[in-house]
Protein backbone atom coordinates (compact mmCIF):
# COMPACT_ATOMS: atom_id res chain seq x y z
CA UNK A 1 0.00 0.00 0.00
CA UNK A 2 1.10 3.61 -0.50
CA UNK A 3 0.41 7.16 1.53
CA UNK A 4 -0.67 9.77 -1.03
CA UNK A 5 -0.84 13.38 -0.30
CA UNK A 6 -2.48 15.55 -2.85
CA UNK A 7 -1.01 19.66 -2.67
CA UNK A 8 -1.75 22.47 -5.19
CA UNK A 9 0.73 21.25 -7.45
CA UNK A 10 0.01 17.20 -7.80
CA UNK A 11 -0.02 14.21 -6.23
CA UNK A 12 3.05 12.98 -3.67
CA UNK A 13 3.06 8.62 -3.62
CA UNK A 14 4.99 7.51 -0.72
CA UNK A 15 5.89 3.74 -0.53
CA UNK A 16 5.47 1.65 2.85
CA UNK A 17 8.90 0.28 1.87
CA UNK A 18 10.23 3.86 2.18
CA UNK A 19 8.90 4.19 5.19
CA UNK A 20 9.90 1.57 6.61
CA UNK A 21 13.61 1.89 5.78
CA UNK A 22 13.57 5.24 7.14
CA UNK A 23 12.06 4.02 10.49
CA UNK A 24 14.76 1.49 10.39
CA UNK A 25 17.45 3.75 10.18
CA UNK A 26 15.79 5.68 12.92
CA UNK A 27 15.75 2.80 15.45
CA UNK A 28 19.16 1.67 14.80
CA UNK A 29 20.48 5.33 16.34
CA UNK A 30 18.48 5.10 19.23
CA UNK A 31 20.05 3.71 22.89
CA UNK A 32 19.74 0.02 23.46
CA UNK A 33 18.86 -0.84 19.83
CA UNK A 34 21.10 -3.89 18.62
CA UNK A 35 19.14 -4.37 15.34
CA UNK A 36 15.64 -5.64 13.76
CA UNK A 37 14.88 -8.87 14.03
CA UNK A 38 13.20 -11.16 11.54
CA UNK A 39 11.08 -13.51 12.94
CA UNK A 40 10.10 -17.43 11.34
CA UNK A 41 6.75 -17.94 12.83
CA UNK A 42 6.66 -21.38 11.33
CA UNK A 43 10.02 -22.48 13.65
CA UNK A 44 9.79 -19.73 16.30
CA UNK A 45 13.14 -18.51 15.37
CA UNK A 46 14.40 -14.70 15.90
CA UNK A 47 17.54 -13.65 13.75
CA UNK A 48 19.12 -10.34 13.65
CA UNK A 49 18.59 -8.72 9.90
CA UNK A 50 21.81 -7.37 8.06
CA UNK A 51 21.61 -3.74 7.31
CA UNK A 52 19.83 -3.81 3.93
CA UNK A 53 17.35 -5.86 4.78
CA UNK A 54 16.49 -4.61 7.85
CA UNK A 55 13.23 -3.45 6.51
CA UNK A 56 11.73 -6.98 6.88
CA UNK A 57 11.66 -6.15 10.38
CA UNK A 58 9.44 -3.64 10.10
CA UNK A 59 6.12 -3.21 8.69
CA UNK A 60 4.34 -0.32 7.42
CA UNK A 61 0.34 0.33 7.33
CA UNK A 62 -1.47 3.50 6.15
CA UNK A 63 -5.38 3.94 6.61
CA UNK A 64 -6.80 7.36 5.54
CA UNK A 65 -3.24 8.96 5.60
CA UNK A 66 -2.78 7.60 9.35
CA UNK A 67 0.24 5.28 9.35
CA UNK A 68 0.87 2.35 12.07
CA UNK A 69 4.71 1.49 12.35
CA UNK A 70 5.41 -2.12 14.02
CA UNK A 71 9.12 -2.74 14.85
CA UNK A 72 10.72 -5.89 15.85
CA UNK A 73 13.55 -5.19 17.69
CA UNK A 74 16.36 -6.57 19.21
CA UNK A 75 17.64 -5.30 22.39
CA UNK A 76 21.15 -4.61 24.15
CA UNK A 77 22.07 -6.61 27.31
CA UNK A 78 21.71 -4.47 30.01
CA UNK A 79 18.90 -1.83 29.07
CA UNK A 80 15.98 -1.04 30.56
CA UNK A 81 13.62 -1.95 27.97
CA UNK A 82 11.04 0.22 28.70
CA UNK A 83 12.74 3.03 28.76
CA UNK A 84 14.43 1.99 25.08
CA UNK A 85 10.95 1.31 23.95
CA UNK A 86 9.03 4.64 25.19
CA UNK A 87 12.64 6.17 23.26
CA UNK A 88 11.82 4.61 20.64
CA UNK A 89 8.52 5.34 19.92
CA UNK A 90 8.43 8.73 20.07
CA UNK A 91 12.01 9.32 17.54
CA UNK A 92 10.38 7.19 15.12
CA UNK A 93 7.11 9.07 15.41
CA UNK A 94 8.47 12.18 15.48
CA UNK A 95 11.37 11.96 12.53
CA UNK A 96 8.91 9.91 10.18
CA UNK A 97 6.15 12.77 10.70
CA UNK A 98 9.26 15.20 9.71
CA UNK A 99 10.45 12.83 6.87
CA UNK A 100 7.39 12.08 4.95
CA UNK A 101 4.82 14.83 6.23
CA UNK A 102 2.39 11.48 7.01
CA UNK A 103 0.47 11.44 10.79
CA UNK A 104 1.98 9.00 12.47
CA UNK A 105 -1.10 7.35 14.55
CA UNK A 106 1.03 4.36 16.41
CA UNK A 107 4.73 3.38 16.93
CA UNK A 108 4.00 -0.35 18.11
CA UNK A 109 7.45 -2.05 19.52
CA UNK A 110 7.90 -5.70 19.57
CA UNK A 111 11.15 -6.86 21.74
CA UNK A 112 11.95 -10.20 19.92
CA UNK A 113 15.49 -10.85 21.70
CA UNK A 114 18.25 -9.64 24.19
CA UNK A 115 21.80 -9.77 22.86
CA UNK A 116 24.96 -9.03 24.23
CA UNK A 117 27.08 -6.34 22.77
CA UNK A 118 31.15 -6.28 22.85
Amino acid sequence: MKNSMDTHMGSIVIDNNVIANFAGNVALECYGVVGMAAVNMRDGFVGLLKKDSMSKGILVSCENNKVTINLHIIVAFGCSIIPVANNLMSEVKYKVEQFAGLDVERVNVYIEGVKVVE
